[in-house]
């Protein structure tokens, strides 16, 4: 039976870190072989739409796209 974890995500990107930190989550669980589930719902779903800009941080959906390259699971 693998460990999994799962991430909530409900704030649109850029208006806090949550972003960020979820990003930062799901990347250290993959690299230790955890099942990686992140649901995203209200603003967060805002985070997946390709070209979101922040103040000089990396687009969100090029982010997220890289960690479900890795194996990262997203419900929306």
């Amino acid at each position: 039976m693998s460990k999994r974890i799962t991430l909530f995500l409900n704030t649109s990107p850029y208006s806090y870190e949550n972003t960020y930190t979820a990003m930062k989550l799901a990347g250290a669980a993959l690299d230790k072989g955890l099942e990686t589930h992140l649901v995203a719902s209200a603003d967060g779903v805002y985070n997946f739409l390709k070209g979101q800009k922040g103040k000089g941080l990396p687009h969100a959906s090029d982010g997220f796209r890289a960690l479900m390259d890795k194996g990262l699971k997203v419900d929306l």
